[in-house]
């Protein structure tokens, strides 16, 4: 069971995902979970001290899908983080705002993101690496393992946002293949072959 501050954080994540963080009202953030603005008062002072704790959980959620890295050799390993990244953009949405806004109101939260982004494409270069060692993906030169990176980590990052402006269907079998495909192309035999028995039955 949730108490009140955690009511109060995920009411607020609910509402920045619908409206943005700038159009929410403490009224609004009140009545989501039936509570007084006096009441809401009590736990958070004002707006920013809401949005501070709605971000340490952000922060502290990404911190968690970055330490679940290369757990297990396989591809079933990155495949799990896939699904953590998608859980987390499709959480909180309202992320997108943030990576685009060139003067965050919060400074820190902004020099946080980019840490977060940094650390994220400097896993997946990581992981390509791994798996070219073991021999799961063709060799490349050095540059073309940073382009591939770069584009799994857009697709991660801007999947979600982009299917919902189209109005098409956010699932996380699809946002998977469309992460997938960017490495599929670069597939040894062994690697076509362990995709094929490990990833694809999940697709199914």
């Amino acid at each position: 069971m949730y108490n009140t501050k955690e009511r109060i954080v995920n009411a607020s994540i609910k509402l920045f995902n619908d409206y943005g963080i700038a159009s929410v009202r403490l009224q609004q953030i009140a009545d989501e979970i039936g509570i007084s603005v006096g009441n809401l008062a009590y736990h958070y002072k004002n707006k920013e001290a809401i949005i501070n704790s709605v971000y340490e959980k952000l922060f502290e959620d990404f911190q968690q899908i970055l330490g679940a890295y290369l757990k297990t050799p396989s591809f079933l390993d990155f495949d799990s983080q896939i699904s953590y990244y998608f859980d987390f953009f499709k959480n909180y949405q309202f992320y997108i705002t943030d990576l685009f806004a060139t003067e965050h109101p919060l400074p820190e939260v902004r020099q946080k993101w980019q840490e977060f982004m940094n650390k994220m494409i400097f896993q997946i270069r990581k992981r390509l690496d791994f798996h070219a060692k073991r021999g799961d993906i063709l060799p490349q030169p050095e540059a073309t393992y940073d382009i591939i990176a770069e584009a799994i980590w857009i697709t991660i990052v801007f999947w979600i946002p982009q299917q919902q402006m189209r109005t098409k269907p956010v699932t996380e079998t699809r946002f998977k293949a469309a992460v997938w495909n960017n490495i599929r192309p670069y597939l040894t035999e062994k690697g076509v072959s362990d995709f094929s028995t490990l990833i694809i039955p999940i697709f199914v």
